[in-house]
């Protein structure tokens, strides 16, 4: 079969019973921003593709490599030393030829991403969990734009997931990144992202993560479960059907501990829990 022979409608026929016929179409029309090509962001990207959304704006610098096998369904043996943005380009209109795609091969600061914004519907944020300047700079856009923005990162064998919505707590309100050393914002990340941390009963190995060295453990099953759960929240955001939770609300869900675990920080970053695991946490590793 040949892109001349695609057929939207019945290529994503499928759907349909989950989706009426006209949201089919809607989704087709909506426009999606993923930061990242790689663990998550590549997964993210084709499933929303096999969702039918049409539209993206995607951005990535880096290229695959083998350790990345893991996880990264975009790093195969073909795929090696090849930019994960062209890789998960690729991939994307093998399933849909007639996608949009806006490239952004240089990443996201602050200098592009209202370019890397422009027009889009929501934000799914795909970015390493160390780059801490651009997913500040892309939240703190989405919130100026008025653009739902989403977090399902993988932790352990689960995803812990996040909402930020139009004239709801912001990414900096819940989080309070500003004034941080870069050290106590990773802290701040991932105190935040998952106040039940589900994952750390089966952390076998405590060693594998070191935030000032920037390494964690990953798996593809917190890929995949990420991947699921924003996909849901797409559908829900971009047809307004559906119950949302959102910041200070969130969800952690759980593949290994047979859990899922809804989360509430009121008053984010400051809530007396969230401010004394800081301080324990920012003791115990030496952080100023």
């Amino acid at each position: 079969m040949t892109s001349a022979s695609f057929d939207y409608s019945k290529a994503f026929s499928r759907n349909i019973g989950w989706t009426l016929p006209q949201e089919q179409q809607l989704l087709r029309q909506k426009k999606v921003a993923i930061a990242g090509c790689g663990g998550v962001g590549c997964i993210h990207t084709l499933t929303l593709a096999r969702l039918g959304i049409s539209r993206f704006s995607l951005s990535d610098f880096d290229q695959f490599g083998i350790e990345n096998f893991n996880r990264q369904v975009g790093a195969t043996m073909q795929s090696l030393g090849k930019n994960k943005l062209d890789v998960t380009s690729d991939m994307l209109r093998d399933i849909n030829p007639e996608a949009e795609i806006s490239s952004f091969p240089e990443g996201i600061s602050a200098d592009n991403v209202e370019q890397f914004l422009q027009g889009v519907d929501l934000y799914i944020d795909s970015l390493d969990f160390f780059a801490i300047d651009a997913r500040r700079a892309v939240f703190a856009a989405c919130e100026r734009l008025g653009i739902p923005a989403i977090t399902a990162a993988p932790l352990g064998m689960g995803t812990a997931f996040l909402c930020f919505m139009p004239g709801q707590m912001s990414f900096e309100q819940y989080f309070g990144m500003e004034g941080a050393s870069q050290s106590e914002q990773y802290l701040r990340f991932y105190l935040g992202l998952a106040p039940a941390s589900l994952q750390s009963a089966y952390l076998v190995k405590p060693d594998t993560v070191n935030l000032q060295q920037k390494r964690g453990p990953s798996t593809i099953i917190g890929c995949t479960l990420s991947a699921g759960v924003a996909a849901a929240y797409a559908v829900k955001i971009l047809l307004n059907r559906g119950d949302l939770i959102c910041a200070p609300k969130g969800m952690q869900v759980d593949g290994y501990r047979n859990m899922v675990r809804k989360t509430w920080m009121p008053f984010g970053h400051k809530n007396p829990w969230f401010k004394l695991k800081l301080m324990i946490a920012k003791r115990k590793l030496g952080i100023e």
